[in-house]
């Protein structure tokens, strides 16, 4: 069955750094569009960008230039490097395998604050 498990959340101050890394298995990795979502307190999932099987990317409007996703294929691993973080960016991030998050990991939490 398809795992997602994702890891390196944590606390960082407004314009700090964090890389988030998503381990998969159960399906074929390489070949799937893969998702980062995020939830903020109190709010709804919110897409945040994907990365094609091919390598291409997207991203929200909100974390252009700050955020940067990749894939390790041979590894099974999705990435996303996140830069310049500010507090809006505080959430709970899954990565997942459909755009509205329905397939998604347990998530890892990113706190930004002073």
């Amino acid at each position: 069955q398809v795992q997602l498990v994702e890891s390196g959340g944590g606390l960082v101050q407004p314009g700090g750094s964090l890389r988030l890394s998503c381990a998969a298995s159960g399906f074929t990795f390489s070949s799937s569009w893969m998702y980062w979502v995020r939830q903020a307190p109190g709010k709804g999932l919110e897409w945040v960008s994907t990365i094609t099987a091919g390598g291409g990317t997207y991203y929200v409007d909100s974390v252009k230039g700050r955020f940067t996703i990749s894939r390790d294929n041979a590894k099974n691993t999705l990435y996303l490097q996140m830069n310049s973080l500010q507090s809006e960016d505080t959430a709970m991030y899954y990565c997942a395998k459909d755009s509205s998050g329905a397939t998604r990991g347990q998530g890892t939490l990113v706190t930004v604050s002073s």
